[in-house]
């Protein structure tokens, strides 16, 4: 089945084409000291504003939870800082790198899994993971795909095309893709979806590792529990502004629930009355 525009487009972020070696702990302390520095990002689709004036901040080895109702700015904010959205007005800058005049290096830089699997239905996980791994010019291909396969508990269907696959096990096989490079950020658009328990550990393990190792992670996610557990930091969008930032260790998950039923209100009413 051949993918839509919007799939082909996605791949081209996940299929960068300027590759990068592994990123090491050491390497990253000689890099910039924000992975992430987005300043006064706005978007709009028409007459939709999906964006404004947003300003995130993370370093290295920090997780961000984005929190907000469906349709506050959560995926636009991801795909944007993907290089996949260009947005109307601000700067974003992943790793040093600007996203108007070096959105290649950040796409060879980031790992994104996204409500797409970005994987190519036709061919089995272990040779998407080989083509992938071929497109980042990676070393020892055959062992990394082989060691990929067997940590997100994909090994038994390795052989089995894409498309006959479960949603969890095409998710783990994306989780996998994305961090077969050793990104220096993680972009995570609600990972959760699809997954069972086995599955939530394993994304739970995968988030800590890459922390672990001195890279960032990004999550959207509508699990305040979860997201307020793995991150260092929360900041809700309502209608593309954020109107919560703090660190996860200063708030609770009743007060982002309840900061986002606020916000969704607010907007229903505001709707409304449009």
């Amino acid at each position: 089945m051949r993918p839509g525009y919007a799939i082909i487009l996605e791949r081209a972020i996940a299929s960068p084409t300027t590759m990068t070696t592994n990123a090491t702990p050491e390497a990253l302390s000689h890099a910039p000291s924000l992975a992430i520095d987005v300043q006064g990002l706005s978007k709009s689709f028409g007459h939709m504003t999906a964006l404004r004036k947003v300003d995130l901040q993370l370093a290295y080895g920090e997780g961000l939870a984005l929190f907000g109702h469906n349709g506050a700015g959560k995926s636009t904010l991801i795909r944007t800082l993907t290089t996949l959205i260009r947005p109307d007005e601000g700067t974003v800058r992943i790793a040093g790198f600007d996203r108007e005049s070096q959105a290649s290096k950040i796409r060879s830089i980031i790992g994104y899994v996204g409500h797409q699997s970005l994987l190519y239905d036709d061919l089995t996980p272990r040779e998407n993971l080989r083509f992938y791994a071929k497109l980042y010019g990676l070393p020892d291909a055959h062992e990394l795909v082989e060691r990929s396969l067997a940590e997100v508990g994909a090994s038994t269907y390795a052989e089995r095309r894409v498309r006959v696959l479960s949603n969890g096990m095409q998710k783990r096989v994306a989780i996998a893709r994305a961090l077969l490079h050793r990104p220096r950020v993680l972009l995570l658009d609600e990972p959760e979806t699809g997954l069972d328990q086995g599955g939530l550990e394993l994304l739970d393990s995968v988030v800590a590792a890459v922390k672990q190792g001195g890279a960032s992670v990004v999550m959207a996610t509508h699990g305040t529990q979860r997201g307020l557990a793995l991150a260092e930091r929360a900041i809700v969008l309502a209608d593309g502004r954020v109107s919560l930032a703090c660190a996860t260790s200063e708030t609770t998950v009743d007060a982002i629930q309840q900061a986002v039923l606020a916000e969704r209100g607010a907007s229903s009413r505001s709707g409304a009355q449009a």
